[in-house]
């Protein structure tokens, strides 16, 4: 693959960290003690979900979110930093990027009505989707180190 300034894998890479560093910053600006403390994220989550159209997504969230808020807080907040360490680091590539793209699938999903919303949740697929494929864990990676990954 002919590319201009980097190789097709090292573009891979740049897109595997700059997504890293959207889901840092996702999880930067977060009210951690709004989270934590308040439950003001599960909370406003909550809420979406009642008024969802999807029964699916209203009784799902019922089942699995509601009955534990403070546990899904934290679920919630440390997978965005998991996620974007992984990433830019390249540390278990592959997990980090079905995992964010597992994120993004239920964001995109619970937030289905809120299209200001979605450009972001599909941007980030799309990236994951690409950089899973592309098998961007192949330069600049701790996988690629330690000669975990292909």
């Amino acid at each position: 693959m002919d590319t201009i300034w980097l190789s097709g894998a090292q573009w891979l890479a740049v897109l595997r960290i700059g997504l890293g560093l959207w889901w840092l910053e996702s999880w930067r600006h977060k009210d951690k003690k709004g989270w934590f403390e308040r439950g003001t994220g599960i909370a406003w989550a909550a809420d979406v979900a009642a008024e969802h159209r999807w029964g699916v997504v209203r009784s799902g969230f019922r089942r699995v979110v509601a009955p534990r808020p403070r546990v899904m807080a934290y679920v919630v907040v440390y997978a965005e930093l998991a996620l974007g360490l992984g990433l830019i680091t390249g540390f278990l590539t592959p997990v980090a990027l079905a995992g964010g793209l597992l994120l993004n699938v239920l964001y995109f999903s619970l937030m289905i009505h809120d299209w200001a919303e979605q450009g972001q949740n599909l941007m980030m697929a799309l990236i994951s989707t690409v950089a899973l494929f592309g098998m961007s864990w192949q330069t600049w990676s701790l996988d690629a180190a330690l000669g975990w990954l292909p």
